[in-house]
Formats: structure tokens, sequence, C-alpha cells
């Protein structure tokens, strides 16, 4: 296991290399070129200067979190064979600079969804939290405004202005999308880069939905255990993978985690989010600190899970409250995903220690 902090570069960042060289335990960053929109090819420099600055902190980049998929290849449209050419061309390059893991999604639209990126708890601290009652009252037009309004200022991830200036025109993109098609579309991409990907030993990771079912009518089809299943098979190769995210599949409380760890196997798992999140009721939930106490997930289950499928690649906490005055990007604080860290290594040296006794 290398455990790892998200950094999202000079610039977008609040949270400097620096802090997190301080982190016990911290032995890599993942990280992306923010700035780059969907379909650009990354550069050869300018991957070689990220890695330049990461690696002159005194960290390596231990994966991307994300080459972003353009829509002509979810959606299937005329335009997708240039767009995998780019993605293609950027895997080549990122493969020559001794990059080997890429985290990416095939979300429709949106990301991932929140309707409150600074939920008050009774404690002081601020989370991001979701409520479907919410969300059904909100014009989904109107929800970018809304979101990049309780940014703090920061750009979100998945939520890029200028994509999401034509909201209209991806929603008539996706209005004749369903699951299959979806699934058949990643397919068809998979397959595409599997060959770049065998050459420069590139495992790719696909990020669950968030939340994990169905808004504003758009497909989801990494939602559970049988779809990602599904997905593995349908390019049954050791390099198609998963990024098993704990807050995401947590959505879902019919979720089992540590079943779907042990369904899919440390091998296929190529990179790890942990984050606990506590659910008020249906379709309502919030995010927690890491500690199974605080919210509604199992986490020393979940870390004994990874540790017993054999799983060794990166682990990162994920979205932490905002505490202690921080202002920084919603769930991407320094202090909580320290406390994170820390706790996740505690379980898993526990586990690990464990299992020398069994």
């Amino acid at each position: 296991m290398q455990m790892t902090m998200r950094w999202f570069g000079t610039g977008y960042d609040s949270v400097t290399l620096q802090n997190i060289r301080q982190i016990p335990g911290v032995q890599g960053v993942i990280t992306t070129l923010y700035g780059k929109q969907p379909g650009e090819v990354w550069s050869r420099e300018e991957i070689s200067g990220l890695k330049k600055t990461v690696e002159d902190s005194g960290l390596s980049i231990a994966g991307i979190e994300s080459v972003n998929i353009h829509d002509s290849i979810k959606t299937g449209s005329p335009e997708r064979n240039a767009y995998i050419a780019n993605y293609c061309t950027t895997l080549e390059n990122l493969g020559q600079a001794g990059i080997n893991m890429v985290c990416y999604n095939f979300m429709a639209v949106f990301d991932w969804t929140r309707s409150d990126l600074a939920k008050r708890r009774p404690d002081g601290a601020a989370v991001m939290a979701y409520d479907q009652a919410i969300i059904d009252k909100i014009d989904p037009h109107d929800i970018s405004s809304a979101m990049n309004a309780q940014s703090n200022g920061y750009a979100l991830p998945g939520w890029e202005p200028e994509r999401l200036e034509k909201l209209k025109e991806l929603f008539a993109l996706y209005s004749n999308i369903g699951e299959d098609k979806l699934f058949a579309h990643l397919q068809y991409f998979l397959e595409a880069i599997m060959p770049v990907c065998e050459k420069y030993g590139i495992k790719m990771a696909i990020h669950p939905d968030d939340p994990a079912w169905s808004v504003f009518g758009l497909p989801r089809i990494m939602t559970g255990k049988e779809t990602l299943l599904r997905l593995l098979k349908l390019v049954d190769h050791p390099l198609n993978g998963v990024a098993l995210c704990t807050g995401s599949l947590g959505t879902n409380p019919r979720n089992d985690i540590p079943s779907i760890i042990r369904a899919i196997s440390g091998e296929r798992i190529h990179f790890v989010h942990l984050r606990n999140l506590r659910h008020n009721g249906p379709g309502d939930f919030e995010e927690a600190a890491h500690l199974s106490s605080d919210g509604s997930l199992d986490m020393y289950e979940i870390v004994k899970a990874l540790y017993d499928s054999g799983f060794d690649g990166p682990i990162r906490p994920d979205h932490g409250r905002t505490i202690w005055g921080e202002a920084s990007m919603p769930g991407y604080g320094l202090y909580d995903r320290a406390l994170g860290i820390a706790y996740i290594l505690g379980l898993w040296e526990a586990v690990e220690k464990g299992a020398k006794f069994q």
C-alpha cells in the first residue's frame, strides 16, 4: 500500500507540496494538469514540468486523477475516434514519463453532485452533503452556478465553467443515451486504449458514480458490485480496473463495500479513495470524518478487506471536513485529510499486525 494525497497543482490548490510532505507516512501525490480541458492532449513538456515540480519537493507522482474524457467519447458521436486518439497520445506521454496509473470516470454531464458544499455540523465543522429532496427542486441548468457559489473561489473538479456553460447542449447530447449504450461506449473506449496501456503498463482505474444513482434523469453505470463486475468482464484485461471510492459506493447503503472489494479482488483494484459518510435517511447523506464512529461505514472492515484481497496500490484520503478555520476547495483542505491519513495508516498497521498472529 502506498499512502498518497490528492494535489491539484500550483495555482489551484490551497495545500502545498511542502504541507503534504510533512504528513507522516505520505509517499506521493495523485495529481493532474488541472487546467487542461477534456479532449486536449497533455504534452510531454507539460507532464515533465509537473513531474519535476513534484519530485523537487521530495515526493513522487503515484497516479493521475484525472485525464478527463470528452463527451464525444461518452456519447459515441462521430468525433469520438479523434478524441480517443488524443487520449492515446496523452497516455503515451504519461507512460514515457513513467506514470502508470490513471483514474477517470464515465459519468454523464456531472462528475459528482451535492446539494450543499458547506453544511454545518453541531461542532462547527462544515461538510459536503446531498439531499435528494433538495436536488429534486433544482433546475439542472442552474445547479452549476449554485455549486460555484459555494466553492470558496476555487475551481471545482468536474464542474469546469468552460464546459458547464453548455449545459443545454450536454443534456441534449445524452438525451438518447441509456445505461446499455453508455456501457457500450465505455467498452469501445477501453478496447481502443488498451494497446497503449499494455505498452507502458498503465492501469486504468474507473471511479464509481457519485451518488450511486441517476441524477436529473442522466444514466449512471458504475453504481455497485454488479456494474463494476460487468465492466471488468466487458474488457477482461488486468489493466482495466477500478478506483474503489468508499464514499461514492457508500452513498447507497445497500452497497456492501467489503463484499465488493472481495468480489473484485486486489489485482483489479488499482486505486482507493477512503472516506466515510453518514446516512440521515433515504437519499440524504452528509460526509463525515474518516473514523468509523463518525459515519455509517465500518472503515476497519473496509481496510481489512483491502489488505486480505492483496491490494498494494495507492490509497488517498478522500473528502474531508472543513475545520479549524481553514479556507480551501470544499472537501480538499489540509487538516482533516491529514487526520484521515493518520487514521487510515493506523487501521492498516492494526490489520497488518493482526494478520501475522492469525
